[in-house]
């Protein structure tokens, strides 16, 4: 379950789309409203938010989505029972609403207009709403046993708008390759092959490291903001995995073909100069990462060599 929340200050806008009949829009539950036709159900919202003029966008508009798999029970009067459930939690209480189902998409959606002024003329909060929301939306997938998506897997790439559909692309290339790679420089190349570039970011005016930046299409990302996976951090620690299982031999196939495709040293010295700088200085991260890789290594055959000693004395 997901939600969107819009604000505005048109009522008969609102009113409009959500009972567009193209829609197949189906009315499950209101309050406090003239419900004759569109313009009376605009005209109520309309006078009962001249009760405080101070508020600019009286217009409260939230979209309820669910996963296609729960379809099967999610009823008209399911859906409504969610939606006010959601409202009460959210504090969108004592004021005028019109909830309506909508069946132009494959998945079930239910759209809430409500009045941002309540009946006694008082400003319902907005205060931290799209925080509340995330995590009111968690309980009540859990209340109601709704499908938990598998974050941004299940997003509809096609359905995006930029800068979402670069920042949906970069995490499909970054997935797949820093899960296959075994070092920045063949990640860098990787990426740059893709059409990402890549960019790092210093403490201060010294030669450490602690940010990295993708930029694709134009529009430039922290790693962090692609995906928490994704920071330099992560990355790195993700990258010195991938070393210590090729060493122990449990890296899959594409990681050797990705070597051989590793860029030469003077591509190398190219792509890490400048602004990039992950080699500047005598001991970059990743030599100082193999080095500890190998001491891993050097540790692990020492442990197996003493054990097998022992069992040749009978120990």
């Amino acid at each position: 379950m997901m939600a969107k929340i819009v604000k505005g200050s048109d009522f008969k806008g609102v009113v409009d789309y959500i009972l567009d009949k193209g829609k197949g829009v189906q009315v499950v539950v209101h309050e406090g409203l003239f419900m004759e036709n569109k313009d009376t159900i605009a005209m109520s919202f309309d006078i009962q938010s001249q009760m405080n003029g101070k508020v600019a966008k009286p217009v409260g508009h939230i979209a309820l989505s669910f996963s296609k798999e729960d379809e099967p029970h999610l009823t008209d009067r399911v859906m409504a029972g969610i939606a006010l459930d959601y409202m009460e939690r959210m504090g969108i209480r004592n004021t005028q609403y019109l909830i309506a189902r909508h069946f132009d998409k494959e998945h079930p959606h239910v759209h809430i207009a409500y009045n941002r002024i309540d009946n006694d003329g008082n400003t319902i909060s907005d205060r931290n709403e799209r925080l509340r929301s995330t995590r009111i939306c968690k309980e009540l997938t859990l209340k109601y046993g709704l499908h938990m998506a598998n974050g941004k897997e299940n997003v509809k790439r096609d359905r995006l708008k930029e800068p979402d559909k670069t920042k949906y692309e970069l995490y499909d290339i970054l997935k797949t390759e820093v899960g296959r790679c075994g070092n920045w420089n063949v990640l860098v190349a990787n990426l740059k092959r893709q059409g990402v570039d890549v960019r790092f970011k210093h403490k201060g005016q010294t030669n450490e490291i602690q940010g990295v930046v993708f930029t694709k299409n134009g529009y430039h990302f922290n790693g962090s903001k692609v995906d928490r996976r994704f920071s330099y951090s992560k990355i790195d620690a993700a990258l010195q995995r991938n070393r210590n299982e090729e060493r122990m031999g449990l890296m899959p196939k594409g990681y050797g073909a990705d070597m051989q495709n590793a860029p030469s040293d003077t591509t190398q010295s190219e792509l890490f100069s400048g602004s990039l700088g992950l080699l500047n200085g005598n001991a970059s991260s990743y030599n100082a990462a193999d080095a500890e890789a190998n001491q891993e290594m050097a540790e692990i055959l020492r442990r197996k060599k003493k054990a097998k000693h022992k069992r040749r004395l009978g120990l």
